[in-house]
């Protein structure tokens, strides 16, 4: 093949290229989360970051709508309904509440989940090597994890042997128990726990804390709403003890340190799984992948109250210290 016949071969596939893109339909994706825009927003953003990294650009190749239940989980399934009802090609769902809302009214949509705690345990895949059905995605569970919480209020509190577990009474618990408990015993720390269903349970577990020598407090639980969110963080500032959370936004609400999974880091990576979805991958056969990366953030002001000293060796750990 001479050049000039090799440069007419490269110009027709370019053209060729660019005529599928252009014929090919816009994509919709569907973006279901329990909390608002405005508080989220940095979770719908890497999600579309992901997205226009992997070759999709808004609006030319794809469409992001989303959804947000301020807060109201009552109001999910109606959501995920209104976005079937617009066509969507996938729904990517934020946590086990808008995961389970759209698995109940979308047998057949193809659906990536992004932190659930254990899509197992919850019902939402068979299986994390083989999820079957229509769900894969990113889960919220590390082997590890539970036990550097752990670690990290050992660390904390010098001579520390007993711990309170908060654990939500919701779809996972006995997994979570049995979480804890090992990784408890494995570093030779004594369990207290404490399953709760509501703020009335919430409040007597605490009550019971306070006349109970634990050292300190361990929340196992999803993001909860900021009602929740709030009356835990002040129950245990007033208990005086020592916390570690799940996630960031308790941290950034007034609690003294979280250890979790990097939010933003699980979304841009689900739109990998979105990319793969769109170009003919089945969920059923897409393993759902564990957490990467990890963030500490710790709250200064939090542990000033507490009259904690914290030492050189965890302020250089922090990822995010909180003035």
């Amino acid at each position: 093949m001479n050049r000039r016949d090799f440069l007419r071969l490269g110009a027709g596939a370019a053209l060729a290229s660019r005529s599928a893109r252009a014929a090919r339909r816009v994509a919709r994706i569907g973006f279901v989360g329990p909390g608002s825009r405005q508080a989220d927003q940095d979770l719908l953003g890497a999600l579309r970051a992901g997205l226009d990294g992997l070759g999709w650009a808004d609006s030319r190749d794809i469409v992001v709508l989303d959804r947000w239940a301020e807060g109201r989980i009552e109001r999910l399934p109606g959501l995920a309904e209104e976005l079937l009802g617009s066509g969507v090609d996938v729904l990517v769902t934020a946590g086990t509440p808008a995961t389970l809302a759209a698995k109940a009214v979308a047998p057949t949509v193809p659906i990536v989940l992004v932190g659930v705690g254990d899509p197992v345990a919850v019902g939402a895949v068979e299986g994390l090597a083989r999820p079957g059905g229509n769900l894969t995605g990113l889960s919220l569970a590390s082997p590890e994890l539970v036990a550097r919480r752990l670690r990290l209020l050992q660390d904390l509190v010098p001579g520390l042997d007993r711990v309170a577990a908060i654990l939500r009474d919701d779809p996972g618990l006995e997994q979570r128990v049995v979480e804890v408990r090992s990784s408890a015993g494995r570093i030779g720390l004594d369990l207290v726990e404490f399953a709760v269903s509501s703020g009335q349970t919430l409040d007597r577990a605490f009550l019971y804390l306070r006349g109970n020598r634990c050292g300190a407090l361990y929340l196992a639980s999803g993001p909860l709403g900021p009602a929740k969110r709030a009356q835990i963080i002040a129950l245990a500032a007033q208990s005086r003890l020592p916390a570690v959370y799940p996630l960031r936004v308790f941290a950034a609400a007034g609690g003294l340190m979280s250890l979790g999974p990097d939010s933003k880091d699980l979304f841009r990576r689900a739109a990998g799984f979105v990319d793969r979805i769109l170009n003919g991958a089945k969920p059923a056969d897409l393993p759902v992948e564990e957490p990467r990366k990890f963030e500490l953030a710790i709250n200064l002001k939090a542990a000033e109250a507490l009259g904690l000293a914290m030492s050189p060796a965890i302020l250089a750990r922090a990822d995010e210290l909180i003035e």
